[in-house]
């Protein structure tokens, strides 16, 4: 039984975990001995074994959950009833060897649960995912097989015992798992626990499915030039392709989707169809057909008791305790240390947006849905940089090939685009990633396009995980993003960021060089799986990247340096806005997780109990509301760790400085202690400990306040 796994989405949140078992081919429904399921084949003969998406059908999963969940459960009980001394290897190496047939399933389920779902997939997903949730919770409350995980332990602690380093770090995390799943605790508490983590398991699924509804249902569409006002044409594209998806050809949508809600408030000069999609961008999960707060109030309550049962104080308390951070207090110094110069400067920001306003005879006080389009406004005037100037530049197409091409300067990585495999979607791309040698490293799967059926935001995901248990496995690594399609498809700067942010998750997937599959990959503390992606953004900018591939989709020259010098200054504009809006979030998911959950709770009264208490400004809104903060509440992943965004940004500023100071942005020296400290090495030892191996130490936030413009600039 491998330890539960998840996908990571920088702005959706939702993870499902998932684990692992081998078993038969046949399985059985109500008593009936079906056919064999290509979901439960022993293994995939497709190419590269991805899932055969062309065979499975919706009514396979169910039954293939069933079937798979109780060949799982045979083979726990095998181990726990083992009569032999128990030992690392019939305990914890069995441990990692069960369960693989039901990773499997669940990796293409939940996979396409979130990517390209339907109201199918949305019925099984409400039934499986509790009975999921109640599976594992058993597996941890078992008492004889948690006797044999503390029994391996003991010889373990002798001087002269022969497990690796890697063995005490994957016995560490299993005893661990087991303690905070409440395995120590009573026969009525692991009950009560029991019936918690399903109970939550069917909320979380409630409350994405929510988010996903809302998104799905709103569209603004653009009725006339006069709605047409001040949007680009690279707008308009996005957007009649979105109405052509709605059936609405010939139209023109602005739906939730963030690659044409933002850019909308950006550019339209029609303030009033700017408020209108932004308070609708807002409302998400709040509408009276699929409210998600009172699933908020009950996860919180729920989640209160769980911790308390487990004997922490809070919710808070037990999520950071397995953490970087390790507590609550050193989370609030860190969000304060950089709320406090975020926030001035976010007023500064707001005052001269006001002041432009009234120069531009706009005769407005700035709200919210106005701040995004005097923002550009001023960014134009400032630095003569306008987004549609950037556009032309970074087509989709070379912005993947820029991020691989960094990889490969990198790590030695090489991408060969892979054709005629059968995915899950027309828009999925398939390529095969090599190693300096010629070997085979991995298969990345990149699903970049908007569409209905899929979670809004970024995230990465796999199908397979790295493991050298059973053979050396190697990955199949997915990173989803929600770009406008367009022919051809053109990336603002932030998109093009996200990219190579999702890209940096999938390197983190696809390096992975470890035995033990529980410790592959992206299987690290919450605060500490976000540098891999933070830090690759950086290489976006590095002049011999942008130079051989951002290229201008007409002409084909390369961006010039000038264009690029002006990108760079103006890399600090429009910060404190960022900052606020994100600290926001953070500190309301740290307050909602700390505090008593009242009877009478209420999520927007604690929404704007936050707000009071940092004073924040009325114009900038939380970036993920709590009605639709899926990081959240679509499961627990960054429940209580949404901060850890703003710790790898601590730790990103830090270690890309490393590569500075050599001089060299593709230094091979540090890049090798780079790829042997954080990418490669899973969660072989404590995030701490990899840091500092790779760096030297800790770092401290001034780099990220020097970074983000907050620090008084030198005479």
């Amino acid at each position: 039984m491998k330890a539960p796994i998840a996908g990571f989405f920088t702005n959706s949140g939702l993870s499902s975990p998932f684990l692992c078992i081998d078993g038969g081919q046949l399985f059985q429904s109500k008593g009936v001995i079906m056919s064999v399921s290509p979901l439960l084949a022993d293994a995939w003969s497709t190419r590269f074994g991805v899932p055969p998406f062309d065979q499975i059908n919706e009514a396979d999963y169910v039954p293939a959950f069933e079937a798979a969940m109780a060949t799982h459960n045979a083979e726990i009980a095998a181990i726990a009833g083992n009569s032999a001394l128990p030992t690392f290897d019939n305990v914890i190496e069995a441990l990692e060897r069960a369960g693989s047939q039901l990773e499997r399933v669940a990796s293409v389920f939940f996979n396409l649960a979130g990517s390209n779902s339907n109201d199918a997939l949305q019925a099984i997903q409400r039934e499986i995912s509790p009975k999921m949730a109640g599976h594992y919770t058993a597996i941890y409350a078992n008492q004889a097989l948690y006797a044999r995980v503390k029994a391996v332990e003991l010889p373990a602690l002798d001087p002269g015992d022969p497990l690796s380093v890697e063995q005490h770090r994957v016995l560490e995390r299993y005893l661990k798992a087991f303690e905070r799943a409440g395995a120590h605790l009573d026969d009525q508490s692991r009950q009560r626990l029991a019936e918690i983590a399903q109970k939550l398991a069917s909320l979380g699924t409630q409350f994405g499915q929510n988010i996903l509804g809302d998104e799905k249902e709103y569209a603004l569409f653009l009725d006339g030039s006069d709605d047409f006002a001040g949007l680009p044409d690279f707008l308009l594209d996005a957007a009649a392709e979105a109405a052509g998806a709605r059936g609405k050809e010939g139209s023109h949508a602005i739906t939730l989707s963030r690659s044409l809600i933002e850019p909308f408030l950006i550019y339209s000069t029609r303030r009033d169809l700017r408020e209108t999609a932004y308070k609708a961008w807002i409302a998400r999960g709040e509408n009276p057909a699929r409210d998600n707060r009172p699933i908020i109030a009950e996860t919180c309550r729920l989640r209160d008791e769980k911790a308390k049962l487990l004997g922490f104080e809070n919710f808070a308390a037990f999520k950071l305790d397995d953490s970087m951070a390790g507590n609550a207090a050193a989370v609030d110094k860190l969000l304060n240390d950089v709320w406090q110069p975020a926030s001035r400067q976010a007023r500064r920001e707001r005052a001269r947006l006001q002041a432009l306003a009234q120069d531009l005879g706009d005769n407005i006080e700035i709200a919210a849905w106005d701040w995004r389009h005097y923002a550009e406004k001023l960014r134009v005037k400032e630095f003569a940089l306008d987004d549609t100037e950037i556009k032309p530049y970074l087509s989709l197409d070379n912005m993947i090939a820029a991020a691989f091409d960094v990889a490969g300067r990198l790590f030695g990585l090489k991408f060969k685009e892979i054709r005629g495999l059968a995915l899950y979607h027309d828009d999925v791309r398939a390529f095969e990633v090599t190693g300096q040698d010629g070997g085979h490293v991995g298969l990345f799967l990149g699903d970049y396009f908007a569409r209905d059926g899929k979670r809004s935001g970024a995230w990465m995901s796999g199908f397979r995980r790295q493991e050298k248990l059973r053979d050396d496995v190697r990955p199949i690594i997915v990173n989803v993003m929600n770009f406008a399609k367009g022919n051809p498809t053109l990336l603002s700067f932030d998109d093009a960021r996200t990219l190579f942010h999702e890209f940096g998750h999938a390197l983190h997937g696809l390096l992975s060089d470890v035995t033990y599959p529980s410790i592959a990959g992206t299987a690290v503390s919450r605060d500490f799986v976000e540098l891999p992606s933070q830090l690759f953004e950086h290489w976006l900018l590095a002049p011999e990247i942008l130079a051989k591939h951002a290229l201008h989709i007409t002409t084909g020259e390369p961006i010039s340096a000038d264009l690029i010098a002006k990108i760079k200054a103006a890399s600090t504009f429009n910060q404190g806005f960022a900052a606020v809006e994100f600290i926001g979030s953070a500190m309301a998911d740290l307050d909602l997780h700390t505090q008593p959950v009242s009877d009478e709770f209420d999520a927007a009264s604690a929404e704007n109990q936050t707000r009071a208490k940092l004073d924040m400004p009325s114009e900038v809104s939380l970036r993920h509301r709590l009605p639709h903060f899926a990081h959240v509440f679509s499961g627990d992943g960054y429940a209580s760790g949404y901060y850890s965004y703003l710790w790898s940004e601590v730790m990103d500023a830090d270690a890309f400085s490393a590569f500075e100071e050599t001089g060299d942005l593709f230094d091979q020296e540090t890049a090798q202690k780079l790829h042997d400290f954080i990418y490669s090495a899973g969660n072989r030892q404590d995030a701490g400990d990899a840091y500092r191996a790779f760096r030297g130490s800790m770092p401290s936030v001034e780099p990220l306040l020097e970074k983000r413009g907050f620090l008084p600039k030198a005479a």
